[in-house]
């Protein structure tokens, strides 16, 4: 490997190095992948116009080109043409637009982020700028120390934003990196100074190679130094800059009001639950079975997502605003002990809601957000570790209550029931067909919750979609999806249905360990539509099939209309379908609540869906064994092919044809004698092109130990040959198909049935076909050669060099 290779790669890898401070960013770290890719593609495109004769300046406007259209085919490829592989003027605006996405979710998310597209093309975009920048610096223009400058750049952004969610394991690689990269220039430099003598290590001058190791000494000691000694030094609480406590500052003015995303924190763990016990509570409540513990809501829905309408917090001193609508002071209460564990260090403080009052060790860690009545953290891992106890109330209306609960307030109407106009116009027609026989909103909403835990849709936490307008098309579509799908798209639809709506997020109930004590794991994250009720405030609904557990005055049935609100009903199982209990003996009575044991009509409807087309494992593993199949018989049918075309028309005798008299033509006579020599060799004698057609043949016979017919037959095809390579004038007349066929029966009888099968299916002249291929790839190759080298020649002639001039040695004159 030439020098400035080894350059090319270093400035690569320093550059991969760098971008792993970037990780952090995103909850996802796949597109890191996507980086180092172009980073690849970055650096082999600047090898590539660095051999070329064009002017250095031209090289970095290539690599900038490159990355443009990788990142067009990376992110916009849904709006290329030709398949998806050509970028045209859609791409180019549809680039616009992630990006555009890209710097709007940059104000919205916090670290760390949701992977979405926007957001994954500006990290993907910056480093393969940084790549470019590098490249041009390092190996370009050799200015290894100045391409340290944007590794920087990249590494203080990077590092900056991570915050305490950085390692000194990024500066580690990045600084690493870069000092690779100096190595490499130092030794490109000492290298043009030509042969390098190293010498003894013990000489007094140490020569060039003790200068090299010295410095590498020098730049290892340089980096341990950098990572040990900030180790020692007192760290300061705050600087210039800094505005108050806590990890980020909301654009309400409250602090930690942006600090985290609870939606992007359920959306990443639902797929993959790790399993794991996060926290574990005590109530007193005894309607546990059936309780949320809700951390927030979402009120604003801007058409592609759920997100706090406000951000405004205000410092939480312990009590909890008054529960909105709720007119009843006379509403049981139920305390709840929480115990967080150390695997939950950043999340909303989880509640039971409405609560009243929340007893804290410390009021400050926490910021008060009052619309929503959630708690948000206020400083980093407020939550880890932390013991508290939470008064809740109990509030459970009865059908007949809520089917006569008054009209939404308009401060509520106005701010709950905003649906953006630019929504698939199926959400709010679907909206209006389910519900199309109930009267009041509670009936309504009652339509909707039966029709999303009905048998038609499917909980199925891998599918990758956002909550958006078309997100929820497809949805409605598709009918599968998990519950931040079902709660969207139900929220939405009570919005047009006029009932106000927004999407809550939380736990299902934990498993009960016995004693009133429950214990929640990561696989209970959960969010579900909450719906205003005039009086009785913000009330859970449960769409979500096979997940959760519905609330007793959401079923007509078990709630009774005469029942108060201040005297709960004793829990009752619900008569909706989805709640119908698991036939399995092995499944307790907290999995028959919640749904997980399964449900009869689900593995009936899983069953009848497995008959008919077949899967898709089965249809591809189908396909391969095609196309093996097809792979392993295309010898055998070219070869019937070839020797059909040749004896089918080249060896019989065509009255009035093209030959003399009504004879064959040479190429015929040819085509005979071509298809006898492959028919030996398919049958275990290889051609022997230094032979003449006669000794060709003298060859078949002794070797095949042909009979007489056969070996008479063999004769005059090789005589028929003959006269056409070398008589003046050849005129075969009688057909040559019938002798060919009995030569090939001769040798078919001498090989017996094991040589007539691999004859067959495995015939030895079918090689000629890989020749034949391998000619016309070749000369297609030197054919789209030669175009491309003129094309490239008339583009690039006005960058290209001119070639210096040559001086004669010795003539004294130069030459022109």
């Amino acid at each position: 490997m030439t020098t400035r290779a080894k350059l090319t790669v270093y400035a690569a890898l320093a550059t991969a190095l760098a971008a792993l401070c970037l990780t952090p960013l995103l909850t996802s770290k796949g597109w890191i992948v996507h980086a180092f890719l172009v980073v690849a593609v970055v650096a082999a495109v600047g090898a590539g116009l660095r051999r070329t004769p064009f002017y250095r300046w031209t090289v970095p406007v290539g690599q900038l080109a490159a990355l443009f259209l990788v990142l067009l085919l990376g992110f916009a490829s849904s709006s290329a043409v030709f398949g998806g592989v050509v970028p045209g003027p859609e791409s180019v605006r549809t680039l616009g637009r992630v990006l555009g996405q890209g710097f709007t979710d940059v104000r919205d998310y916090a670290i760390p982020a949701p992977p979405n597209p926007g957001l994954r093309l500006i990290l993907v975009g910056s480093v393969g700028l940084i790549a470019v920048a590098v490249d041009t610096v390092a190996v370009t223009y050799r200015r290894s120390a100045l391409a340290g400058l944007p590794l920087l750049a990249l590494y203080s952004v990077g590092n900056g934003l991570a915050g305490d969610q950085g390692s000194w394991l990024w500066f580690a690689t990045a600084a690493a990196g870069y000092l690779v990269l100096l190595f490499a220039e130092g030794q490109d430099r000492v290298s043009r100074w030509g042969r390098i003598f190293r010498g003894s290590e013990r000489g007094e001058g140490g020569g060039l190679g003790s200068l090299g190791q010295n410095g590498r000494q020098v730049g290892v000691v340089a980096l341990v130094l950098a990572l040990l000694v900030p180790a020692f030094l007192p760290r300061w609480g705050s600087g210039l800059l800094h505005t108050g406590s806590g990890t980020a500052a909301g654009r309400g003015g409250g602090a930690g009001a942006s600090s985290l995303d609870p939606l992007v924190a359920l959306t990443g763990t639902l797929p993959n639950p790790r399993r794991v016990e996060l926290f574990t509570y005590w109530t007193e409540n005894p309607s546990a079975d059936s309780t949320y513990l809700r951390t927030g809501a979402l009120d604003s829905f801007d058409g592609r997502t759920w997100k706090r309408g406000s951000t405004n917090t205000v410092p939480f001193t312990g009590t909890m605003p008054a529960p909105e609508g709720l007119d009843s002071t006379d509403v049981p209460e139920a305390k709840t002990e929480v115990v967080i564990g150390n695997r939950l260090e950043e999340a909303w403080l989880p509640l039971p809601y409405p609560a009243r009052t929340v007893n804290l060790r410390d009021n400050g860690a926490w910021q008060l957000a009052p619309d929503t009545a959630s708690l948000i953290p206020a400083k980093d891992k407020a939550i880890k570790g932390l013991k508290y106890t939470a008064t809740g109330l109990t509030v459970q209306p009865t059908a007949g209550e809520l089917r006569s609960a008054p009209e939404p307030p308009d401060r509520i109407a106005r701010q709950y029931l905003d649906v953006p106009s630019d929504l698939p116009k199926v959400v709010k027609q679907t909206a209006l067909d389910i519900t199309k026989n109930a009267s009041t909103p509670y009936d309504k909403m009652n339509a909707l919750r039966d029709w999303f835990t009905g048998p038609d849709f499917t909980y199925d936490a891998t599918t990758r979609t956002d909550s958006g307008g078309d997100a929820m098309a497809d949805f409605l579509a598709r009918r599968r999806g998990f519950c931040v799908h079902f709660a969207s798209t139900m929220a939405v639809m009570a919005r047009y249905l006029d009932v106000p709506s927004r999407v809550a997020l939380g736990f299902t109930p934990g498993n009960n360990k016995g004693s009133n004590l429950y214990s929640v794991t990561d696989e209970m994250y959960h969010a579900w539509p909450e719906l205003y009720f005039e009086g009785y405030g913000w009330l859970r609904f449960e769409p979500t099939p096979n997940r959760g557990v519905q609330p007793d005055y959401s079923d007509p049935v078990s709630a009774p209309a005469t029942q108060p609100t201040t005297a709960p009903a004793p829990r009752t199982e619900t008569s909706a379908p989805v709640q119908a209990p698991s036939a399995n003996p092995d499944c307790d009575a907290k999995l028959r609540r919640t749904g997980d044991c399964g449900d009869e009509r689900d593995t009936a409807a899983a069953t009848d869906e497995g008959i008919g087309l077949p899967s898709g494992k089965t249809l591809g593993a189908l396909g391969v064994a095609l196309l093996l199949a097809a792979l392993l018989l295309t010898p055998m049918v070219w070869r019937a092919l070839l020797r059909r075309r040749r004896l089918g028309t080249g060896g019989r005798r065509r009255p009035g044809g093209p030959g003399p008299a009504g004879g064959l033509t040479d190429a015929q006579v040819l085509a005979a004698w071509d298809e006898l020599i492959d028919s030996a060799w398919d049958l275990g004698i290889p051609p022997d092109e230094s032979r003449t057609p006669r000794a060709a043949a003298r060859r078949i016979v002794e070797t095949g130990e042909l009979d007489e017919a056969s070996a008479a037959a063999a004769g005059r095809v090789a005589l028929a040959t003959e006269r056409v390579l070398y008589a003046r004038s050849a005129q075969v007349g009688e057909p040559l198909a019938a002798d060919v066929r009995t030569a090939r029966d001769g040798l078919r009888a001498r090989v017996g049935r094991r040589g007539r099968i691999r004859a067959v299916l495995l015939p030895a002249s079918s090689a000629q076909l890989r020749w034949r291929i391998s000619e016309a790839l070749l000369t297609a190759r030197l054919r789209t050669g030669a175009g491309v080298a003129r094309v490239v020649g008339a583009v690039t002639g006005p960058v290209r060099r001119p070639l210096p001039r040559r001086r004669r040695r010795g003539g004294g004159g130069a030459e022109s």
